[in-house]
């Protein structure tokens, strides 16, 4: 099982709101999705070939609902 560290931050007040908006609109994604899925991007976009890094990167662009996966057909 993954150790998971919590973090607390303070944003502006416009990214708030625009995170909440996406999440209101996109709703396979939560607050702790986005987060890790924008410091994974950041990290890989800065060149961190970690392993650890690039796996957080690719899963959070995508990752699907655990609902979509159970009704999805099987490729043949």
């Amino acid at each position: 099982m993954p150790v998971h560290v919590s973090v607390e931050n303070q944003l502006p007040e416009d990214l708030y709101r625009a995170m909440g908006m996406f999440i209101a609109d996109h709703p396979q994604w939560d607050q702790y999705r986005l987060v890790q899925a924008a410091i994974a991007g950041f990290l890989f976009q800065q060149g961190c070939k970690e392993r650890s890094v690039v796996r957080h990167y690719l899963g959070g662009l995508f990752r699907r609902q655990t609902a979509d996966l159970s009704t999805e057909q099987p490729w043949r």
